[in-house]
Parts: C-alpha cells; sequence; structure tokens
C-alpha cells in the first residue's frame, strides 16, 4: 500500500506541478517533426514538432480529474440506487435493479463509446459519460452489501421511531455498506484511468491540441521508431498511476479484509 501511495503521489505531483515546469507552451512548435533529444528538448519533439516534455507535465490534469470526478460520480449515484433499492423492495427494487442489469449487459467500454457517438467528447461531459458506464455496476455492488444491512435490528429501531425513510438510508444504512463501497471506488477508480486513457487513444477522447497523454500516444506512435519518447514517456505515466492506485486499492481491500465489520447505529 506504501509503494501505491507513493507512485500515485509523485503522478500527482507532476499533475500538480507540472504545468509551471514546462519549458514551453504544450502546444508551441520548437523544431522538426520527430526530433531527438536536444538542449531545447530534453525529451524531442513529436509529430508536430512540440516539446514532448512540456506535453507530458501538461497532459496529466485530464487523465486524473475525468478519472477522479468521473469515478466519484458513479460511485455516489449507484450507491445512491442500490441502497434505495435494497431497503425499498418490491415494485421499487425490480424496476431500479432490472434496468441496471440491462445495462450491466453493456461493457464500461462499449457503453462508453456508445454515449460518446452520441454526445460530444467534450472535456466537462467526459466524467459524465464515465459515471454512466460506471453506475450500473455500482449499483449492483451496494444493492448486495445493503441487502445485508436492511434486515437488521438497528434499522427496524430507526422505523419503529418513526424516522424518516431517507435519514435511514443515510444514517443506518450508508455507513455500514461505506467500506465495500470504497474498495469500489478505489477498483473503479484504476479501471477509469484505462478506459479514458483508452478513449483519447481511440479518437474518442480529448482532441488536439489538448495536452493528454492518452492522445499522446495516439499521435506518436507512428513515429515510434524514429523518436520513442514521445509514446514511451506518457505509457509510463499512465502506467505507474494506474499500477499505484491498483496496489493502494488492494492495501486497503486487505486492511478492511483484516478488520471485523462494525454495525454503526446512530
Amino acid at each position: 500500500m506504501r509503494v501505491g501511495l507513493v507512485l500515485t503521489g509523485l503522478v500527482l505531483l507532476v499533475v500538480v506541478i507540472g504545468p509551471f515546469l514546462a519549458p514551453h507552451a504544450h502546444s508551441d512548435i520548437i523544431g522538426a517533426p520527430f526530433s531527438p533529444p536536444s538542449a531545447t528538448a530534453l525529451l524531442g519533439t513529436d509529430y508536430l514538432g512540440e516539446d514532448v516534455l512540456s506535453r507530458v507535465l501538461a497532459g496529466g490534469r485530464s487523465i486524473v480529474w475525468i478519472s477522479f470526478v468521473g469515478t466519484l460520480v458513479g460511485v455516489a449515484v449507484g450507491a445512491a440506487i442500490g441502497m434505495t433499492a435494497a431497503y425499498s423492495g418490491g415494485v421499487v427494487d425490480e424496476l431500479l435493479m432490472r434496468t441496471m442489469d440491462v445495462l450491466r449487459a453493456f461493457p464500461p467500454l462499449v457503453l462508453i463509446l456508445l454515449l460518446v457517438s452520441v454526445a460530444r467528447a467534450e472535456s466537462a461531459l467526459m466524467p459524465l459519460i464515465v459515471a454512466i458506464a460506471w453506475v450500473p455496476q455500482v449499483a449492483r455492488v451496494a444493492y448486495g452489501a445493503a441487502k445485508e444491512v436492511v434486515g437488521r435490528e438497528f434499522v427496524e429501531s430507526a422505523e419503529a421511531l418513526g424516522t424518516p425513510r431517507m435519514r435511514i438510508v443515510r444514517r443506518e444504512i450508508l455507513p455500514n455498506v461505506m467500506t465495500p463501497l470504497m474498495v469500489d471506488f478505489g477498483l473503479r477508480l484504476t479501471w477509469s484511468i484505462g478506459i479514458v486513457s483508452a478513449m483519447s487513444f481511440l479518437g474518442v477522447g480529448l482532441q488536439p491540441p489538448a495536452a493528454d497523454w492518452g492522445l499522446m500516444i495516439k499521435e506518436n506512435y507512428q513515429g515510434l521508431a524514429l523518436q520513442p519518447w514521445g509514446v514511451v514517456v506518457p505509457v509510463l505515466c499512465v502506467a505507474v498511476f494506474t499500477f499505484g492506485t491498483n496496489l493502494m486499492t488492494e492495501g486497503f481491500a486487505r486492511t478492511v479484509a483484516r478488520v471485523s465489520p462494525l454495525e454503526v447505529t446512530t
């Protein structure tokens, strides 16, 4: 887990301070296409003659914020749907979860590509598209976890006291399903990083002249034999970020597994 924290922290450090350390603007043409490393371009230039180092330092923000915001919204909405269905039961349960099952039939990447084909892949919409892809997956996890809680004595006690249903979901059920939701959030975040990168590589994510690690791989792979750093460095950045978040998630899951679950009551 510590290794994951260090790796993820390094990537986030690059994302935060990288644009201020870039020697050039990410869209400046500073030389011939696919020029080798030099004093003015430490990692050489890309397919247009832009500085690879500057684009790498500026290209992580999009992947980080789109992945994080999309995952956070997807987990929040999916958890709300799953807990509501589990607690309500009956027609509400059937309607919500059958709808989620239909959406779960589509693999997340396929669903994202379908949504992108309908809506433009603007940076403001991409987190929402990622979130929609995760909602049915998270809803099923939250539903399964909440089903084990709704019949507990402390929930029945709250109902007997006349506590509003939404307050019961928020104060009694949510704290008792938070641990699996946090583990699931870490897993979804790891997958989101890969999916957002894949979207840019497939040409349905951010578009030029935006600086983005996935987009850099797509733009420069044809010149890999001439100037590899335009592909190798963004690939390493994505790999380190994905590996770091994955290690953190696994470490958190192992920690949770060693701790006995506690009933949280109010």
